[in-house]
């Protein structure tokens, strides 16, 4: 959690305006940053409205204000705080004698067994009186405020309020054993009314005792957590301006301000201590330690009830700002006006349509062109149930959904991942699955769904799994972020050199989190230097659009980089090891983004006028946890590219994929909820893709497909079929998704390759060009989420950088040039390699 938010969490919310300006203060760096990098030469709207002035003069005077501020109200709310301690200890001691006084006039039978001597002194001036001033608040539960104050202790909490007058009905029948007590120790009236008196006054003490130690507690977590604010707030002026003000700030002036000075927090702390043996003195009988642990509830309590909405709505806030951050919602873009009203799940916008029975509310996507492509979806596929194309039943009704789930991924008209859930449930009842062994017989609904439902959790899905928890883990414990940041602090300040660097580190990310969440990680580390960049630099939608074309190619880099690797590996018999992969795509990886980064150099030419702010390296040391990650990582990924040599020990790859995620869950570093975070819409898509392939290979539809195909290529060569279907590919996949291009086109591919009519051959080939291409389909901004995280990304005045004409002009020369690459050099190194 960012700190900005940790202090509106945490803060009391009355003192809100009264702890430290920490975004204000962030700003400031900002400004500062920009003032010492960027040149002073240029028009005056674009130079920094702080110059010719020392950087660490000016944040310390901004310090200097903040620190004034937070001391001013902490002496202030101190004295208050203590004036009140000193004259509720001065009432306890006027009670103590009052109620020893009055025990001394009972009948020897009738008075208590014990009484906890006066330890405060007798001041009549400051008697019971001050009780109504200061007040209690009624509360919905009495009876936990009375039972403290018998024999039978338990826990209680209540908050003071300035209610004057005598004590209620509630106080005094709050606790029905202790009112037979004070009965049985009473025989007249005026014995029974004294002892009420007593009780009432008791019970007042007692709120008021918790309701200091609250507002004490609550003035040490003010010292603590502004203290903490300096802290982090220096320690960021120094990582950005790269100067070392921290420690001499922290030593000279917060540590020695009063509010955070070692005497003061003593003497807190020493009143903190009053209250609880006050406590103890009035509730628990003489026991500190139990009192210690009542008055912590009761402050855990005061947490939760005083603070509940504030941190309720921040929450809120925070979770509607993540989603909306990292897609649309299920149904269409978040109504806005329900954001403002606070609610934690925004619902779908609506309309009102008339029909000859009345006007009707429902979802707008039910009147609007989705329902409409959904009915014509829906048309189609009925259609297709009925008009004969294929001769087998099995085979007409495989084609009918496979035509009817394409064009629900191609179209979004439902989630991608609900139309992954509905293939099982289609092979189902259209019973399109038969047996394996010829005579080929359509299976019964109960074998049929064994079958399909065994197609959708295959090793495929567990290798899926172990990259996301390899991600993760990675993320977690900020080693991605540690390599990214050591090798662009090597880059330099030439644009050109920091392009290229950025594109690599991207295309690595992404090699390793995978190309979802790589280019979001590059655009936090890029963000210094593109708020210090003039409005409308070249250099920012260079780097930006590099980052989002070179995560794209990243996607290719290993089997675990993207979901349509892991459908390719399902798909190729035999599956590819990670040293073969390696092999072919390093190289063709590395030339397309040398390809990709000279055309950005040509066509944006972002050097012209261009400062670039340093990116440094983070220079703390590995911890224990970073080095267990990165450890696990290095022999996981290291028995992937041998899992062909331990076959014999490990039979797949998706076994060997259980190792990190036990070793990292196992021990703490990943828990359930960072589980819970997976991506589990991809899965559950690739899982729909794998079940989608088996059922079409098992109806036989795949066959009598490639089959045709094959007549179609019939005479073309090898070479010929890589390129047709590569560019096929390509065209595809730039419109749709990468990973659905994938699970609809290459099983066809490997089919065809299967039954070309050569001597040798080789459909492995086919389908890793295949899978390669899928992941260069780059020509549009919907072309992968590399390309949409990039389109969306925007300045500090909340213009977009890029736009769609940006990436046509340069999303279309990469994925050609990316093709030229796969069918020369990418078709070499596979036939090398055997495919």
């Amino acid at each position: 959690m960012k700190f900005s938010h940790s202090i509106q969490f945490n803060a009391v919310p009355d003192w809100s305006s009264h702890y430290i300006a920490y975004s204000n203060l962030k700003k400031i760096i900002y400004q500062l940053e920009k003032a010492v990098h960027q040149s002073a030469g240029g028009d005056a709207e674009s130079r920094p409205l702080i110059q010719n002035d020392d950087p660490d003069a000016i944040f310390i005077r901004a310090l200097d204000v903040e620190l004034e501020k937070i001391t001013s109200f902490y002496s202030v709310k101190e004295r208050e705080l203590f004036e009140e301690v000193d004259q509720l200890l001065r009432d306890l001691g006027s009670f103590e004698e009052e109620q020893a006084g009055s025990d001394e006039t009972l009948p020897p039978t009738t008075r208590t067994s014990s009484q906890p001597n006066n330890k405060y002194g007798r001041n009549r001036a400051g008697s019971l009186q001050s009780v109504s001033e200061d007040g209690v608040e009624d509360s919905d539960d009495e009876g936990d405020e009375t039972t403290g104050l018998t024999r039978k202790r338990r826990n209680s909490f209540g908050r003071r309020r300035s209610v004057p007058g005598p004590p209620t009905a509630t106080d005094m029948t709050a606790s029905t054993e202790l009112t037979r007590s004070v009965r049985r120790q009473s025989t007249t009236y005026d014995d029974y009314a004294e002892q009420a008196v007593m009780f009432s006054s008791g019970i007042m003490l007692k709120r008021r005792i918790i309701g200091l130690f609250v507002s004490l507690c609550e003035l040490k977590s003010y010292s603590q957590l502004n203290r903490t604010g300096f802290r982090k707030v220096l320690k960021k002026y120094d990582k950005i301006l790269d100067r070392q003000l921290q420690r001499k700030y922290m030593a000279s002036f917060v540590d020695t301000a009063y509010a955070f000075s070692p005497d003061t927090l003593q003497r807190l702390e020493e009143y903190i201590a009053k209250m609880e043996e006050a406590y103890a003195t009035i509730v628990t009988n003489g026991d500190v330690e139990l009192a210690k642990r009542d008055l912590r509830s009761h402050l855990r309590e005061h947490v939760v009830w005083e603070r509940n909405t504030v941190w309720r709505e921040m929450i809120g806030m925070e979770r509607r700002a993540e989603a909306a951050s990292l897609g649309r919602t299920l149904l269409g873009a978040t109504d806005p006006t329900r954001l403002l009203q606070g609610d934690d799940e925004a619902l779908p916008p609506t309309t009102e349509i008339k029909t000859p029975i009345g006007r009707f509310t429902c979802p707008t996507w039910l009147v609007g062109s989705t329902m409409f492509s959904l009915l014509t979806i829906i048309a189609i596929f009925i259609a297709l149930l009925y008009i004969p194309i294929m001769q087998a039943p099995e085979q007409q009704n495989c084609l009918a959904m496979l035509i009817f789930v394409s064009l629900l991924w191609a179209t979004e008209a439902i989630p991608l991942f609900v139309t992954s859930l509905l293939i099982p449930f289609l092979c189902v009842l259209l019973n399109v699955i038969r047996s394996e062994d010829p005579p080929y017989v359509r299976l019964d609904s109960s074998a049929a769904t064994k079958y399909i439902f065994s197609a959708m959790w295959t090793p495929v899905i567990m290798l899926l799994l172990g990259g996301f928890t390899l991600a993760a883990a990675l993320s977690k414990s900020r080693i991605d972020k540690r390599i990214a940041t050591f090798v662009l602090s090597k880059a330099g300040t030439k644009p050109s050199t920091v392009l290229v660097a950025n594109m690599l580190v991207a295309a690595f990310a992404s090699m390793l989190i995978s190309n979802v969440a790589a280019p979001v990680l590059c655009f936090g580390i890029i963000e210094p230097m593109l708020r210090n960049l003039p409005a409308g630099s070249d250099m920012s939608k260079a780097v930006i659009m590099g980052i989002a074309l070179a995560s794209n190619i990243g996607g290719m880099l290993s089997p675990i980089a993207s979901p349509q690797n892991v459908v390719a590996i399902s798909i190729m018999k035999p599956a590819p090891t990670w040293g073969q992969w390696f092999y072919i795509v390093i190289p063709v990886g590395i030339i397309s983004l040398l390809l990709i980064w000279v055309l950005l150099l040509v066509t944006f030419q972002p050097g012209k006028g261009t400062v670039i702010v340093p990116i440094r390296p983070v220079h703390d040391r590995f911890t224990g946890v970073q080095w267990y990650v990165a450890t696990v990582t290095i022999g996981t990924i290291a028995l992937w590219c041998a899992s062909s040599k331990l076959e014999p020990v490990f039979g797949d790859m998706g076994v060997i994929a259980i190792i990190p995620i036990v070793l990292f869950f196992g021990v703490g570093i990943l828990t359930k909820e960072d589980f819970n975070n997976f991506p589990w819409t991809i899965i559950i898509l690739a899982a729909g893709g794998l079940a989608l392939g088996k059922a079409v290979r098992s109806s036989g539809l795949l066959d009598t497909i490639a089959g045709e195909i094959g007549v179609q290529v019939k005479g073309m060569g090898l070479y010929g079929v890589l390129v047709v279907f590569s560019s096929l590919i390509l065209v595809i996949a730039t419109f749709i998704s990468h990973t659905v291009a994938a699970m609809i086109l290459l099983p066809l591919v490997y089919d065809v390759g299967l039954n070309m009519e050569t001597d040798e051959p080789h459909p492995n080939l086919l389908v890793m060009a295949g899978v390669l291409m899928c992941s260069s389909a780059m020509a549009l901004p919907t072309s992968g989420f590399p390309n949409m995280t990039a389109i969306m990304k925007e300045d500090p005045a909340g213009q977009r950088y890029l736009q769609v004409k940006h990436f046509i002009s340069r999303g279309v020369p990469s994925s050609i040039m990316t093709l030229l690459v796969v069918i020369t050099v990418g078709y070499g190194l596979m036939r090398v390699t055997g495919m």
